[in-house]
């Protein structure tokens, strides 16, 4: 399994957009370049005292919500406005589409670890993980 396809494919379902619109949009969203890091996002989240929120994204129980000023902060407002304009979207409809896609993701990346490989393995989020439990 392909970590960016799977968040290209929740977000733009979220956002009612093609999937392919979304997918350099993600790795900018979640890793500010071509390759998404989602262990970035979560040390991000952390560092900004949301460090609860980021760790039941990591576990197999219920997710923390995060709210839309959170999650702009952790991201960035200037590349959600960004991100939201090469969408042909609103930045609210954005950190909607996020606030409901991002933990599905963190869950669906460390669930069991299937998907540790295709997102840098054990050193990156397995890592990030042991910050937090």
């Amino acid at each position: 399994m392909d970590f960016k396809n799977i968040a290209a494919g929740m977000l733009a379902d979220k956002l009612g957009v093609d999937n392919a619109q979304v997918g350099g949009i993600m790795d900018k969203l979640i890793g500010g370049g071509d390759k998404m890091d989602v262990a970035g996002l979560l040390g991000n989240l952390k560092d900004q005292g949301l460090g609860d929120i980021a760790s039941s994204w990591l576990g197999d129980d219920a997710n923390q919500s995060i709210s839309a000023d959170q999650l702009k902060e952790a991201i960035g407002a200037e590349d959600i406005t960004q991100a939201a304009a090469q969408l042909g979207t609103d930045e609210n409809s954005l950190l909607g589409g996020l606030q409901a896609a991002l933990p599905q993701l963190v869950d669906k990346a460390s669930s069991g670890g299937k998907l540790l490989d295709s997102i840098g393995g054990l050193g990156s989020l397995g890592g990030m993980a042991k910050k937090f439990l």
